[in-house]
Parts: C-alpha cells; sequence; structure tokens
C-alpha cells in the first residue's frame, strides 16, 4: 500500500481523534458528568421534581474572592474555545469567517437571533413548567449568588461564555469536522442536538429534551444560514433573561416558577 492511500485514513482517524480530544476538554466531559448526575438523582430517595438545580452558586464567601473565581472560570471555560477555532484555522481560511462569526452582517444577525430567542424562549419555559409539573424535571434555580456590584456583569459574562462555548463547539466546529468526514446534514444535526441535550441531563429529562429541541432548530439555522453569530447572540440572550431575570420574576410573582424545597 503507497503512501498516498494511507493519507485519507491517517487524515480521517486524526480528525476523528481531534473531535474526541476537544470534546473531551469541554462539553463532552460535561456530558459524562450530567449523565452520571441524572443517574444519582433517579437514585435518591426524593423524587426529580422535589430536587434542585443551580447554575451559578458562589464560590467563595469574601466577595472579591468569590468574583476572582467566577472570573477564572470564564477565561478558563474559553480555553477549549480557542482552541476549536485555533484548530478552524488554515492559511487559506480565516476560523471567524469560516463558521461565521463576524460583524459583517450585523441587521440580519440581529434579527435571525431574536427570531430564534422567540422561537425558543417562550416554548423552553412552558417546556420546564410542564416537565417539572409531570416530575421528570428538577427545580432549576439559575443564580443564588449574592448581591454585590458585580453580580449582574458576572452573570452577563456567564451568558456570553456559554453561549460562545456551546455555539462554537457544539455547531461551529463540529459541524465542520463532521461534514469533513462525509457524514449527512441530518446526521449532524442530530449527532450536535443529542450533544447539547446531554450535557444538560443533569437538570433532568425534560430540560434534555428541550435543549435537545433547540439544538435541532439551531442546528437546522446553521446548516441553512452557515453562521454562528445569530445563534451566540440568541444563546446570549436567553441565557441572561433566564440568569438576571430569574429573581426579578420570583420576587414579581411568587408561586409562579418552581420553588426549591
Amino acid at each position: 500500500m503507497t503512501v498516498e492511500s494511507w493519507t485519507p485514513r491517517l487524515s480521517r482517524r486524526r480528525t476523528i481523534l481531534e473531535i474526541w480530544l476537544v470534546l473531551g476538554v469541554s462539553l463532552g466531559a460535561s456530558a459524562i458528568y450530567s449523565i452520571v448526575a441524572v443517574v444519582q438523582r433517579l437514585a435518591a430517595t426524593e423524587a426529580l421534581r422535589d430536587q434542585t438545580a443551580t447554575i451559578n452558586v458562589p464560590l467563595a464567601d469574601q466577595p472579591i474572592f468569590d468574583l476572582i473565581y467566577h472570573l477564572l472560570g470564564v477565561i478558563v471555560d474559553l480555553v477549549p474555545v480557542a482552541l476549536a477555532l485555533f484548530l478552524l484555522w488554515t492559511p487559506a481560511q480565516n476560523p471567524f469567517r469560516r463558521i461565521g462569526l463576524d460583524f459583517t452582517r450585523p441587521g440580519r444577525d440581529a434579527r435571525d437571533a431574536v427570531l430564534l430567542t422567540l422561537t425558543i424562549g417562550i416554548p423552553g419555559l412552558a417546556l420546564y413548567l410542564i416537565g417539572h409539573a409531570l416530575g421528570i424535571t428538577v427545580t432549576i434555580v439559575p443564580t443564588a449568588l449574592n448581591t454585590y456590584w458585580w453580580t449582574v456583569p458576572v452573570l452577563i459574562l456567564v451568558a456570553a461564555r456559554a453561549a460562545l462555548q456551546e455555539e462554537i463547539i457544539v455547531i461551529g466546529y463540529l459541524f465542520t469536522r463532521l461534514r469533513e468526514l462525509g457524514w449527512k446534514p441530518w446526521w449532524i444535526i442530530i449527532a450536535s442536538a443529542l450533544l447539547r441535550g446531554s450535557y444538560h441531563l443533569y437538570q433532568g429529562f425534560g430540560p434534555f429534551i428541550g435543549n435537545a429541541v433547540m439544538g435541532v432548530v439551531f442546528g437546522w439555522c446553521y446548516q441553512r444560514w452557515g453562521r454562528v453569530m445569530p445563534l451566540v447572540i440568541a444563546h446570549f440572550i436567553l441565557d441572561v433573561v433566564s440568569f438576571v431575570g430569574y429573581p426579578i420574576v420570583a420576587q414579581m410573582f411568587p408561586g409562579f416558577l418552581p420553588e426549591p424545597k
């Protein structure tokens, strides 16, 4: 067998290994922890609906160290994002342009992001409430941070980190690499959506379904638009509303959202 005949096979193996390594240091690892977490929840004596998952929690008693730890967490989580972009870079292709993460179409991206936000946000809230009522979703507390001058800015940073991390890795990077492996479009969309749902399993099966559906919608939009930017903006808006708006809604409308027991 000639060296030339080995080249495609070696390239394919390297691509597969690269995908596993990128996911292994980012959301793939989160998916594994999340699967273990939901199994642990199912083994507990409490029903899922009586358990709580808090997303943003204090990391230190002293405000300054709490702030430092949160900032460090955002920075560390963005390293795999930078890695994915670096791996997509070639001398002939800018990784930002390659996945549509730029400001060349701000008006259209903003419009598409708002439409996606409305399409996902309202049904997503309804699915959460229905899932909790059916007992397949835990009580989700988006934030339990103490109120400091930096609380809202940090929550906004965390929302930006989540949007960039998920959309760049799960959509931009993964779609590019799976296409190179010859996967069909809908298989890529389904695989990406299942990955998105799996790292939310710690919240129960309702969020798994909801995020998988979100993944299908986002994947289809990326397949059609070829741009990650509107997905990042929409994800960012959804998380900001969830993180910052949760305490406001809980205070203004007692009993509307499930409360921790």
